[in-house]
């Protein structure tokens, strides 16, 4: 084990123990919750759609000002609420069922809640990584937190779809509630957090969340990351939202080919974080999102040739090659923004990330929804294989795509009010987290 490897941390394997446990019940409750809705109360095709948008639409609500309030907060203290409050409303839904008393409207307002609390968890865990692993441990966390999600699509979905089939729906959300409630307490282990810096004035929320939209758009690096971003999760969500209708309906597979084709998605994924710290060691990091993505760009248009036969297994190749460039992307991406933003607008930088990346799935099904309805699914699919394409171009034409190294950690105020130095935390190589 390196010397400076995250896992010597016993805070960060705490916080990636309570990150796989809340991985549990986000996919449990992403097939049971659904299912609830279909089978126990008869949920039309547009009222299983509003259950799912109505689960991404807090980060379009609330996601600036989480960011402002998440930077006023302790971050130990926010994320142990939040899993709390997960767990809470998620074992609502059995209760009600179990006396008969579930409505439609119940798992409107349980799901737009629990993104809510996904929103300052979200948005809290990536703000307080930087400060449990310190600047040189930072890559090879996000890898391990990134492969955590990776396989949790693979096989978290699937471990959630065999408890809904063994014990049903109900009972496999009380285990999403189970999963959050031990996430909470898992959180607990690690030690506390510092307090957010006092100033003299109390500064206006409007400003604190314009301070994070002008870190984020000023930089030309961080703004290409974002736009990049923004792009891929644009294509890739206006491909998945037309999937099921050209499997299902189209091509006439079994929904097993759907699974399949997902879990190919997932495993490039996953490749692709495993594989970020190596390429961006011979490359550069910056060199590494610029050059991976210029070669795999093409794979994205090999995407809407999906037909039965060895079309589907091109088809597959171009959706692995996609996604493996996307897990690359998620790490050093990810380590890169966080290496570029001083502590004190941490929160603000990853909630403006979050805004937009989620803001692209929500757009991004209304317009698959929109083309599939005038001009039919595989239009559609090609429609987001060019966005999909064409999401490297802002990366390689920023001053990102000749950055070797990492950039150098900027100066500002700590938690304390002390001065950091340029390049260096006051807790860099000691192995813990501040307290």
């Amino acid at each position: 084990m390196r010397p400076n490897s995250p896992w010597r941390n016993s805070d960060f394997r705490a916080l990636f123990t309570a990150t796989s446990l809340s991985q549990l019940g986000t996919n449990v409750g992403y097939i049971a919750v659904p299912l609830i809705a279909v089978s126990a109360l008869d949920a039309r095709p547009g009222q299983v759609g509003a259950l799912a948008t109505l689960s991404t639409a807090a980060f379009l609500l609330i996601g600036l000002p989480a960011g402002a309030w998440v930077d006023r907060m302790r971050h130990r203290r926010l994320l142990i609420t939040a899993d709390l409050a997960r767990a809470a409303l998620f074992a609502l839904i059995p209760l009600a069922w179990w006396w008969d008393a579930l409505t439609l409207w119940q798992l409107y307002l349980v799901v737009l809640l629990n993104g809510c609390a996904t929103v300052f968890s979200d948005v809290g865990a990536q703000s307080v990584l930087p400060r449990v692993v310190g600047r040189d441990g930072l890559v090879q966390a996000n890898a391990a937190v990134v492969s955590l999600i990776a396989v949790g699509n693979i096989a978290g979905r699937g471990a959630g779809g065999a408890l809904v089939q063994l014990l049903g729906a109900p009972v496999a959300v009380a285990c999403a509630a189970g999963g959050y409630l031990a996430s909470a307490l898992r959180l607990t282990a690690i030690r506390r957090t510092p307090a957010p810096a006092v100033t003299g004035q109390p500064t206006r929320l409007s400003t604190q969340i314009a301070e994070g939209l002008q870190h984020v758009f000023n930089n030309p690096e961080l703004r290409a990351l974002a736009l990049t971003a923004t792009l891929s999760n644009l294509g890739s969500q206006i491909i998945n939202t037309m999937l099921p209708v050209l499997f299902i309906r189209e091509l006439g597979l079994p929904a097993g080919a759907l699974g399949l084709f997902w879990a190919v998605g997932g495993a490039g994924l996953l490749l692709g974080s495993r594989c970020a710290r190596p390429i961006a060691g011979r490359l550069g990091y910056g060199r590494a999102l610029g050059l991976v993505g210029l070669f795999l760009a093409p794979a994205g248009l090999l995407v809407p040739l999906i037909d039965r036969g060895p079309w589907l297994c091109l088809a597959g190749t171009g959706w692995l090659l996609a996604l493996f460039k996307t897990g690359m992307d998620n790490v050093l991406g990810v380590s890169l923004r966080q290496r570029m933003t001083a502590d004190a607008l941490l929160g603000r930088m990853n909630a403006t990330f979050r805004f937009l990346l989620t803001g692209a799935l929500a757009i991004g099904a209304a317009v698959a929804g929109l083309i599939g309805e005038l001009a039919g699914a595989h239009a559609t699919l090609w429609v987001g294989g060019v966005v999909l394409t064409l999401a490297f171009l802002p990366v390689f034409l920023s001053p990102l795509r000749t950055r070797r190294d990492l950039p150098e950690w900027p100066a500002g105020k700590d938690d304390d009010g002390a001065e950091q130095r340029t390049g260096s935390l006051a807790l860099a190589g000691q192995g813990r987290a501040p307290r």
